[in-house]
């Protein structure tokens, strides 16, 4: 049966990019993944095509010589190679762990961390906290629930019943790498048979079925330093995925989500809030009570304010989780229109409205120059 050509098995265009290549993989490998299909054949070969197809396109020299040769440039059962990696390992050589770690190691911020032996360093996880804008800022200590993968208490993260050892991998011989002729090219793979851990496991742990790790879900403390805002990580060391092979644990990044809040909004360490002002106390001045998130505080209002002016109060934002400045409170002032009027109220309304229009420019002089503007266009 004639191969799919590579790219058409990835979805991607002959041109597409190494980062167009590791998207495309990781989204099929993840959906045709044994480990998520077991007992599926047809997954499981689909699987392997995805695999044989990613090693090739992300190669520089592989992929040259598929581009030019086809699939002889890069097949040793057509080139008279030694045999390959592709027909060995139900996964095909690569663990879930594989494919966010060393494929998309980038997106989270760190690698696999591979170490002698086949121990790795455990995923790091993150978690999305929402806060309200009062416990963000005065700082808070909440209780979150976190799912992931902890090491067997039963056999210590070997894998291994209690009572046995996990013996050398017979395909590597404990190396836990293999060198493959592949094509025109020698190079160096994770060994298909262990995954890289170099060891082979004849009588599996019946807690975590040989895998080192249990999936559970654990309940952490996280303390909220004052002043966080949108998008801060808190970090939390060691709490991320266990290691495989007895590696260190990832860590657990939480990240911060604020809620929208009814009165105040927040740029950075400074607050906004809009102040209703009613027409009386504009015209005439007054004073007018704000809340703040430390209380409440009172703003003067001059005689003839306008609604959008804008009012600062110092100190009355939000302190800098970082160098302990703190922000301001900006009040901007929306002037309050009268509503449902009795008879003898649109009598005095009409009434001021008349007197005011006699007063001209003095007691309307933005209207007037609207007006004046409006005169010169049209003339």
């Amino acid at each position: 049966m004639a191969k799919q050509d590579y790219y058409e098995t990835l979805g991607v265009a002959r041109n597409a990019s190494e980062a167009d290549i590791k998207k495309a993989y990781r989204r099929l490998a993840m959906k045709h993944h044994p480990d998520r299909n077991p007992g599926d054949k047809a997954a499981e070969a689909k699987f392997k095509e995805i695999q044989q197809a990613y090693e090739v396109l992300t190669d520089a020299q592989k992929r040259a010589a598929y581009d030019q040769f086809g699939h002889a440039g890069v097949d040793p059962s057509a080139a008279g190679g030694a045999g390959g990696f592709y027909g060995a390992g139900a996964a095909g050589g690569a663990s879930f762990a594989d494919i966010f770690g060393d494929v998309f190691g980038d997106i989270f911020g760190a690698g696999r961390g591979g170490r002698p032996g086949g121990a790795y360093r455990g995923a790091d996880l993150h978690y999305s906290l929402e806060l309200s804008l009062e416990d963000a800022v005065k700082g808070t200590e909440v209780r979150i629930r976190v799912p992931s993968h902890e090491t067997c208490e039963e056999c210590k993260g070997s894998g291994a019943k209690p009572g046995t050892h996990p013996t050398p991998c017979r395909t590597c011989g404990g190396h836990g790498q293999v060198r493959m002729q592949q094509g025109f090219f020698s190079i160096q793979q994770t060994c298909p048979t262990c995954r890289g851990s170099g060891k082979a496991i004849e009588s599996p742990c019946t807690v975590c079925h040989g895998q080192g790790r249990v999936q559970r879900t654990k309940t952490l403390s996280v303390k909220v330093p004052p002043g966080v805002d949108e998008g801060d990580q808190i970090r939390l060391a060691g709490e991320g995925e266990a290691g495989e092979n007895n590696g260190p644990a990832g860590d657990l990044y939480v990240q911060v989500r604020l809620k929208a809040h009814p009165l105040f909004k927040r740029e950075r360490d400074d607050l906004y809030c809009e102040v209703p002002v009613s027409f009386a106390t504009a015209a005439l001045g007054g004073e007018v009570e704000v809340p703040t998130l430390g209380g409440r505080a009172s703003i003067k209002i001059p005689a003839g304010t306008q609604s959008e002016k804008v009012f600062r109060l110092r100190g009355k934002g939000v302190r800098n989780v970082r160098h302990g400045e703190t922000g301001d409170l900006y009040c901007r002032v929306s002037i309050e229109t009268p509503v449902h009027l009795t008879d003898e109220q649109k009598h005095l309304v009409e009434e001021l409205e008349a007197s005011l229009r006699a007063g001209g420019a003095r007691h309307s002089p933005r209207s007037e120059s609207w007006f004046d503007k409006i005169r010169e266009l049209f003339t």
